[in-house]
C-alpha cells in the first residue's frame, strides 16, 4: 500500500488541508491518506480545542472521501507529538507499506530542525504540497518531492478568528465541521 501521512494540529481542519491531501494523493498515486492530529505539537503552543474535538473534526471532514482516514495514533501518546515517532510506529506495524509524509510547503525550511530528521528521511518519502502565496524554495532538501496543484488560501487561524467574531466559516471548512464547531461552541 502507498500510504500518505498528513499530520498537524487541525485546529480546525479546513478545506485547504483537504485540497492539499488530495493534491498529494493524486500526484503520488497514494492508496490512502491518514490524517493524524497531533496530541501536542513541539513547534506550537497548546491547541485551542481538545485533542478529541480535533480528532472528531478530522473524522467528520474525511468521512466522505474513500481515500482519506482519520488516525488517533498521536492523541494517546504522552509528551510532544514528534513525526518521527509516528513514522517509526507505522514502519513497525506495516513494514510492507510505502509511506509518504505530506507536509505544507511552508514547512520545508523547518525540516532540518525536526527531531531525528535524517532517520525520518530514511523511513519515508517526504512530499511538500504548495500552499497559496508560498513560493517554491530555490533548492529542496534531498528526498523531498514537490507537488503543485490547486490550493486554497485558508488558515486555521483565520477560521478561528472568524468564529470568534461571529462570522461564517461555511465554504472554508466542510459543513459537518462548521456544524460541529457551532454545536460545541469552539473558538468563541
Amino acid at each position: 500500500m502507498r500510504l500518505g501521512v498528513f499530520g498537524g494540529t487541525f485546529d480546525p481542519i479546513h478545506l485547504g488541508h483537504l485540497r492539499a491531501a488530495e493534491n498529494a494523493r493524486e500526484a503520488m498515486a497514494l492508496d490512502a491518506v491518514a490524517f493524524v492530529p497531533a496530541g501536542r505539537s513541539p513547534f506550537k503552543g497548546e491547541p485551542i480545542s481538545s485533542s478529541w474535538d480535533r480528532y472528531a473534526m478530522v473524522a467528520l471532514a474525511t468521512a466522505c472521501h474513500r481515500g482519506f482516514e482519520p488516525s488517533e495514533r498521536e492523541l494517546a501518546r504522552e509528551g510532544p507529538s514528534f513525526t518521527v515517532d509516528t513514522i517509526r510506529a507505522l514502519r513497525r506495524e506495516q513494514p510492507e507499506d510505502e509511506i509518504f509524509l505530506i507536509i505544507g510547503s511552508d514547512t520545508v525550511r523547518d525540516l532540518p530542525s525536526w527531531r531525528d530528521s535524517a532517520e525520518l528521511f530514511a523511513q519515508c518519502s517526504v512530499v511538500a504540497v504548495n500552499r497559496p502565496g508560498e513560493p517554491r524554495p530555490a533548492a529542496l532538501p534531498a528526498g523531498v518531492t514537490w507537488v503543485d496543484g490547486p490550493g486554497l488560501a485558508v488558515s486555521a487561524t483565520d477560521v478561528r478568528r472568524r468564529v470568534k467574531e461571529g462570522r461564517s466559516v461555511r465554504f472554508l471548512v466542510p459543513d459537518a465541521v462548521a456544524d460541529y464547531v457551532a454545536k460545541r461552541r469552539l473558538y468563541r
